[in-house]
């Protein structure tokens, strides 16, 4: 392995470990936390069928309307109720919870209190709910904080409690307001540890059906459980419907039986994870608690720390791969790693394990788009400096065309160009004569001078052969007087060779001038070579009569064809030659003429 390869092995290995830091150090805190949530409520909450042994019934707006407030018939129509639903015990429920705090003596109606006592007692299958009482000083923003505390209860009144079974309706809530997980129990003064109201009621329903409960979701300790919710309402039929008797008893029969607030405003609405526009009554999500009894189905959270190490250990290795693969590659394994941990979440969750489904997505997603924006600039740089490089040779507009990816293909096509071969005259016996540095000099002027002349008339620079100049115009691009160009060119050159000549001769005692050849007609241009090593160039035998024509022009002297000649027509002044020069590979007959002016044009 080559320093350089180890040097750069070094760099990636410790940023790529710098980086997986940062995206940790980032997640860890749980600045994420909030985007999380809601990725992970898509995945994994999805509604379900609701549970034919569970019915709501709603204390809702037309109860109230017909009833009146709550507190003026709550305890006295609760007995009218459960007498009802209890009124055949061929068809009576299998439990009826009422979620619903009697806490306290009535001392206005404390006939009422005993009214309700005393049905309770007659039945078995009552669940009354029950509170926590949270002090003033319980922090808001961490709503599990009743995890290890002790607590006062809130419970119903006495001579209720004494006859019914009770359990607790706290619902915890996360850092973004949203229900998904639940207390199995809190710890009270009272009564030491109390059951959730929805587990409560599910082993009471056990117990009727003569069947086993499913166990207790795994608390570690704590409590604390994720609900997985079946749906956002259950079926439910008004309070005051049930009381005039509009349902029959034998609808209920064997069901579980949950009695709540159906009112907006009454401190009994929460959000949860299947839908945060609008919230879901109290009296559901004990309903959904009850159905996960049912289920069984308890996906427990795999801890922080083991989740952040296997985000680092997935941010090093993207990072590296990132940095040393192909963006087509790159491609495909942000897809992989997006996508396919997307569907280990789902198949991991389906098998009780909950993983976060947006920090590996997340992570991989800000490589990918660092690695795409890395390689653009770097590609940009590259074209840039391959754009200085040509721009220096080739005009803006033929050079945008020569960087394209479909122009750089291997290959070529027929097509009629111009094209110039111009030659210092005297060049090699002056370079005998004077030092090196001097020698390239005026070759480093020359060259200068004659790309800036074809530059200037938009040609397409082809190569430096010593101190010959070959140029072409036509290609890659189709121009419009593609042989008044190159002609323009010439003319260019021969001007400006004067002033160069002047100043060599004041310098170093020599002369020099330019032979130009010019010849219209077709040829072969591409990029002819191989994939590893290619020119962009024209070959064929109307670039051998340029160079033939070249080869033997005099200094100071353009030597064009006929068939340059005829394009140019009267705007140009020549002189024919006739066939006395004799170019090398060409027929007698071969007419060459010297172009000494040509008509200047708008466009010059």
């Amino acid at each position: 392995m080559s320093a350089n390869v180890k040097i750069f092995w070094k760099w990636l290995l410790l940023h790529s470990i710098w980086i997986a830091f940062i995206i940790t150090a980032i997640v860890s805190p749980g600045g994420l936390d909030d985007l999380d949530y809601k990725v992970s409520d898509w995945l994994y909450q999805k509604p379900e069928k609701v549970s034919s042994d569970i019915v709501i019934v709603g204390i809702d707006s037309k109860t109230i309307n017909k009833l009146g407030p709550l507190s003026s018939w709550i305890r006295r129509d609760m007995s009218k109720a459960i007498n009802y639903l209890n009124a055949d015990s061929e068809m009576r429920p299998a439990v009826i919870g009422i979620d619903f705090l009697f806490s306290g003596d009535n001392s206005n109606d404390p006939e009422s209190d005993k009214n309700l006592a005393k049905t309770a007692a007659l039945f078995d299958n009552i669940v009354i709910a029950s509170a926590a009482v949270i002090d003033d000083d319980f922090d808001a923003d961490d709503p599990y904080a009743v995890w290890n505390e002790t607590w006062a209860w809130d419970s119903p009144f006495p001579a209720l409690a004494k006859v019914t079974e009770t359990g607790h309706i706290y619902e915890p809530f996360d850092a973004d307001g949203i229900v998904r997980r639940q207390l199995l129990f809190i710890n009270t003064v009272e009564r030491g540890r109390l059951y959730s109201f929805a587990r409560v009621i599910y082993e009471k329903f056990c117990e009727a059906k003569g069947i086993s409960p499913n166990p207790p979701p795994f608390t570690e300790g704590n409590g604390i459980y994720y609900l997985p919710f079946t749906a956002k309402s259950y079926d439910n039929i008004s309070f005051v419907d049930l009381l005039e008797g509009n349902v029959s008893a034998d609808f209920f029969q064997n069901k579980i039986v949950l009695i709540g607030l159906y009112l907006p405003g009454m401190n009994d609405e929460f959000s949860t994870v299947l839908d945060r526009s609008s919230s879901m009554y109290g009296v559901n999500i004990h309903a959904n608690a009850i159905q996960a009894f049912q289920k069984g189905f308890f996906p427990r959270e795999v801890g922080e720390n083991f989740q952040l190490i296997i985000l680092f250990l997935v941010s090093f290795t993207a990072a590296v791969f990132f940095g040393t693969s192909k963006m087509h590659f790159v491609l495909i394994a942000w897809a992989t790693f997006f996508f396919g941990w997307f569907g280990l979440c789902k198949i991991f969750y389906q098998n009780s394990v909950i993983l976060h489904v947006l920090w590996i997505p997340l992570a991989v997603s800000i490589l990918f788009v660092g690695s795409v924006t890395i390689n653009y600039v770097y590609a940009r740089a590259e074209r840039d400096k391959v754009t200085e490089t040509f721009g220096r040779y080739v005009d803006p507009t033929i050079m945008s065309q020569l960087l394209n990816t479909e122009a750089l293909d291997v290959g070529g096509s027929l097509k009629n160009i111009a094209v110039l071969f111009v030659d210092i005259r005297g060049f090699t016996s002056m370079s005998e004569q004077l030092p090196a540095p001097a020698v390239v000099e005026i070759l480093n002027q020359y060259l200068t001078l004659t790309t800036d002349c074809i530059r200037r008339r938009h040609g397409t620079l082809d190569k430096f052969v010593g101190d010959c100049t070959m140029a072409f115009w036509n290609a890659p691009l189709t121009q419009d007087k593609p042989v008044h160009l190159a002609c323009r060119a010439a003319l260019d050159m021969i001007k400006g060779s004067e002033k160069l000549k002047a100043e060599l001769k004041s310098r170093y005692g020599c002369e020099i001038a330019f032979g130009v050849g010019i010849h219209w007609g077709s040829a072969v241009v591409g990029n002819i070579g191989s994939p590893f090593r290619m020119d962009y160039t024209a070959i064929g035998d109307t670039v051998n009569t340029a160079a033939r024509l070249e080869a033997n022009a005099p200094g100071g002297k353009i030597f064009i064809s006929r068939a340059v000649a005829d394009v140019l027509g009267s705007s140009a002044d020549v002189t024919s030659l006739g066939d006395t020069v004799k170019l090398k590979g060409k027929a007698d007959g071969f007419e060459v003429l010297i172009l000494n002016s040509l008509e200047e044009t708008e466009e010059d």
